[in-house]
C-alpha cells in the first residue's frame, strides 16, 4: 500500500486527537495551506473507509475520525507495516540526523537515499535544512564529494541536539516507556519508524540500570524529585552513556564545577556515577558529575521557590526585576509589589541561566501552543528578556516558559476582568440560554451573557462584547465569532477559553482596573409606567406558559416530521398557531441548522419564533417508541420526549427572558432532566411554578 507522507500524518493526527481538530490546526502542524489539507481529505476518506472509520467534518468545529478503537488500532498497524510509506521532509530529516549521530564516520549520500527510498537530490535538499538546525547548536555538517556527510562540533552541543531531536518527535515520558516496553517484549519494533530510530540511540538494558539508580537517588535527596526531572535525568544519562561508549567525551566548565563541588547535589551525583561505573563496567569521567548536578539543582530550585530569596544570586534577582518592570511598563500594569511573580521568575531563571551558560539545550514541548495563544505577549517578553539580560541569548523555548509566568499573572491575578459575551441562536429563546449557562460554568471570567436571535444580529452592538458565540453560521457577519453546539464539546470549550485568554491579554491595565459601575436605581416615580409594563409582560408570559402547559402521549407516527406535523395541527386547532405548515417548516429548518436532541438525555427541544404563533407556548409530547434525531453535539441520539417551545416573532423582551429562563432550567441539573424525562405533568408544572416564582423574586417583582 502506498500512502503519501502528508496524508499519513493527517491520519495519525486525527487518530490520536482527543477532540475535533480544525483544518487550520492540521495545516499549521504540517506547515501547509488549508487548501492542501482540504484536497487531501477525499483521499484520506478512501484510506480509512475499509476500516469502518468515518471522517466527520463539522463546520466551525473541525474534523474528527470516529469508529471503534479496534478499527483505529488496525488502521494504525496497517500504516506502520505498509509496504511503502512516503516520509514527510521532517521525518526524513529526523532519520538522517539519528543516522549521523549514531556514527562518527562519514556517510555517503547514496546510503541515505537508498534507506529513505528517495533521490540523492532530495537528500541533498534535506541536508541543507539539517545544516540550519545544527547551526542553532553550534554544530557543523561537513559535506564533501567522495567523502560523504558528517557532523562535527563540541560533544556537549551534540548531546543537546540529540536531546532536542528526541523531544521534537517523542515526549520524554513516552521515550522511556517505549524502551521499557521493548525490554519486556524483547523487540525493538514499535510500529513507528521514527520512534524505532530514536530508540536505537539508547541501549535498553543500560537504560534499565540507569533508571533504577535514578530511582534510588530520589530517596537520597532532601526534597522530592518531580517525575519530569526524573525522566529528564534518565534520558540525559542514557544518552551520555551511549556517547561515552562511542568514545565521545564531554567537558564541563572547571570554574563552575569548583563552585558546585560543595553542594549536596554534587555529592549525590558523584556517588551515582561511581555506582554506574561499577554496574556498567565502564569508565565515566568526572565532568559528567557536573551535568548531573545541574539537573538536581534545577529540580531543587523549581520545587522550592520559597528558598530562592536566600539561595539565588542577587544578580539574577535584579535582572528578573528589570524584566518585570519592562513588561509592566509596556502593558501599563503595576507588577512592582507582586512578590509571587518575582519569586517564581527567579526560581525558574536560576537553573535556566545555568543551562544557557553551559550550552545545555532547553526544550519546551508547549512552544507552538504558547506562540499561538499568546503571540503579542511572546514578542513582548522576547524584547524584555533581551533588554534585561543583554549578555544572554534566550531561545524561543525558554521565552515560552517566561511567557507562561506573565500570562498566569495577567489571566488570574488582580487585573482579572468581568467579561461580557453574546450568544446567538436562530430564535434567541431555546438553545441560546442553554449555551449561555454552559459558557458561564466553564469560563468563570464571563460575568454576563446576553442572548439574541439571528434576526437581532444586525441591530446588536457587537463591539460591546468580549466574546460572540453562535449555534448557527452567521451569514454576512464579518466579525469574529465561535460556532458551537448548545451543549459545548471539549474542543469548543478550548476555543472559547483561548479566545478569552487572547481578549484579556489585549486589555491595558487602565481598562482592566476600571470597575463596572452598578446601574443607578431609578428614583421612585421615574419611568413608573415602563416598570409596570415590564411587570405585566413578565407575568403574562409566565401565565401563558403555565396555563397551557400539558404533557401529551402521541400516537405512533412515521418519523419526526410526521410527529411534528401532528403537533402543529393540534396547536392550530387550539388557536396557538395561525398557519401550522409555516411553523412546521420553521421547526424542521431549525433542526437542519443544528441538532435539537439534548446529549445525555432522552429529550429534544424543538423551538422557533414566527409571526404565525399567537402567544408564548411550552408543552411536552411523549413518544411510545424512541426516535433517532440529530443531537446538539452533532451526533445522533434517541429521544422519547419532545419539548415544544414557541414564541411570536414580535415579542416583548420580558417574554423572551421568561422563555430563555425556561430553557435553562430544563438542563440545570440531573434532577431537572430526570423530571422532564419522566413526563409527570403535575410534578413538572409544580416545578415550573416554583422556578418562575424564584425568577420573579430575583427580578424584585415579588
Amino acid at each position: 500500500m502506498y500512502i503519501p507522507g502528508r496524508e499519513r500524518k493527517v491520519i495519525e493526527l486525527l487518530l490520536h486527537a482527543d477532540a475535533e481538530m480544525t483544518v487550520k490546526e492540521v495545516a499549521g502542524k504540517l506547515e501547509v495551506s488549508e487548501r492542501t489539507i482540504h484536497r487531501d481529505l477525499k483521499s484520506i476518506e478512501k484510506v480509512i473507509a475499509p476500516y469502518q472509520l468515518e471522517l466527520i467534518k463539522k463546520a466551525g468545529v473541525g474534523l474528527r475520525m470516529i469508529g471503534k478503537n479496534t478499527n483505529k488500532q488496525q488502521l494504525e498497524l496497517a500504516l506502520s507495516s505498509a509496504s511503502f510509506v512516503e516520509f514527510t521532509p521532517e521525518e526524513r530529516q529526523a532519520i538522517m540526523l539519528s543516522t549521523l549521530f549514531e556514527t562518527n564516520e562519514p556517510i555517503k549520500l547514496f546510503t541515505l537515499a537508498d534507506e529513505l527510498k528517495v533521490t540523492i537530490a532530495t537528500v541533498s535538499n534535506d541536508l541543507t535544512q539539517i545544516e540550519e538546525t545544527l547551526a542553532d547548536f553550534h554544530l557543523t555538517l561537513i559535506r564533501r564529494r567522495g567523502y560523504g556527510v558528517k557532523i562535527t562540533g563540541d560533544e556537549a552541543d551534540k548531546r543537546a541536539a540529540i536531546n532536542y531531536l528526541i523531544t521534537q518527535h517523542l515526549d520524554p515520558f513516552d521515550f522511556v516507556s517505549l524502551i521499557k516496553e521493548n525490554i519486556q517484549k524483547k523487540s525493538k519494533h514499535t510500529g513507528n519508524v521514527i520512534s524505532d530510530r530514536l530508540l536505537g540511540l539508547v541501549n535498553p538494558d543500560r537504560l534499565n540500570v540507569i533508571e533504577k539508580r535514578v530511582e534510588q537517588t530520589r530517596s537520597e535527596l532532601p526534597y522530592e524529585l518531580a517525575d519530569s526531572a526524573h525522566v529528564g535525568l534518565v534520558v540525559h544519562l542514557a544518552l551520555a552513556i551511549e556517547r561515552l561508549q562511542k568514545g565521545d567525551t564531554i567537558t564541563f566548565d572547571p570554574v563552575y564545577l569548583k563552585q558546585i563541588e560543595e553542594t549536596k547535589e554534587y555529592q549525590i551525583a558523584g556517588q551515582m556515577i561511581h555506582d554506574l561505573k561499577k554496574t556498567l563496567h565502564m569508565d565515566i569521567p568526572d565532568d559528567e558529575i557536573g551535568y548531573i548536578t545541574m539537573h538536581l539543582l534545577g529540580a531543587k530550585l523549581r520545587l522550592n521557590p520559597q528558598q530562592v530569596q536566600a539561595d539565588a544570586d542577587l544578580d539574577i534577582r535584579l535582572h528578573a526585576k528589570a524584566l518585570i518592570r519592562y513588561i509592566g511598563e509596556s502593558l501599563d500594569v503595576d507588577f512592582s509589589d507582586n512578590t509571587t511573580l518575582l519569586h517564581d521568575l527567579v526560581a525558574h531563571l536560576k537553573p535556566a541561566i545555568y543551562r544557557l551558560e553551559q550550552g545545555m539545550h532547553i526544550s519546551n514541548p508547549l512552544i507552538e501552543q504558547i506562540r499561538n495563544d499568546y503571540d503579542d505577549l511572546f514578542h513582548l517578553v522576547q524584547e524584555g528578556a533581551h533588554a534585561a539580560f543583554p549578555d544572554l541569548d534566550f531561545p524561543d523555548d525558554e521565552i515560552g516558559y517566561l511567557v507562561l509566568h506573565f500570562a498566569a499573572m495577567l489571566l488570574h491575578g488582580e487585573i482579572a476582568l468581568n467579561l461580557k459575551a453574546l450568544v446567538i441562536c436562530s430564535s434567541g429563546i431555546g438553545t441560546a440560554k442553554m449555551l449561555a449557562n454552559k459558557i458561564m460554568q466553564v469560563v468563570p471570567e464571563i460575568k454576563q451573557v446576553d442572548n439574541a436571535s439571528m434576526f437581532d444580529v444586525s441591530n446588536a452592538d457587537m463591539e460591546t462584547y468580549d466574546l460572540i458565540v453562535s449555534t448557527i453560521p452567521l451569514q454576512g457577519f464579518d466579525g469574529k465569532y465561535i460556532l458551537a453546539s448548545p451543549m459545548l464539546t471539549e474542543a469548543e470549550v478550548q476555543q472559547i477559553k483561548k479566545a478569552i485568554r487572547q481578549r484579556k491579554l489585549t486589555y491595558q491595565a487602565t481598562e482592566a482596573k476600571q470597575e463596572v459601575k452598578p446601574k443607578q436605581a431609578h428614583a421612585v416615580g421615574e419611568n413608573f409606567t415602563t416598570q409596570l409594563e415590564a411587570i405585566q409582560n413578565y407575568t403574562e408570559a409566565i401565565l401563558s406558559i403555565l396555563k397551557a402547559f400539558r404533557v401529551t402521549q402521541l400516537v405512533e407516527a412515521d418519523g419526526i416530521e410526521k410527529m411534528l406535523s401532528m403537533i402543529c395541527d393540534q396547536l392550530e386547532e387550539e388557536g396557538w398557531l395561525t398557519n401550522n405548515e409555516i411553523v412546521l417548516n420553521q421547526l424542521l429548518k431549525r433542526e437542519r441548522i443544528s441538532g435539537l436532541g439534548i446529549p445525555g438525555t432522552s429529550l429534544a427541544l424543538y423551538h422557533t419564533r414566527s409571526d404565525n404563533i399567537a402567544k408564548p407556548h411550552f408543552s411536552i409530547y411523549r413518544l411510545r417508541e424512541p426516535l433517532t434525531v440529530a443531537g446538539m453535539d452533532g451526533a445522533s441520539t434517541k429521544v422519547d420526549t419532545l419539548l415544544i417551545m414557541l414564541a411570536p416573532e414580535a415579542i416583548h423582551q420580558e417574554a423572551l427572558e421568561v422563555l430563555s429562563y425556561l430553557s435553562s432550567v430544563i438542563i440545570q441539573d440531573q434532577t431537572s432532566i430526570t423530571l422532564f424525562e419522566s413526563g409527570d405533568e403535575a410534578m413538572i408544572k409544580q416545578f415550573l411554578s416554583e422556578e418562575f416564582h424564584q425568577f420573579l423574586q430575583e427580578k424584585n417583582l415579588l
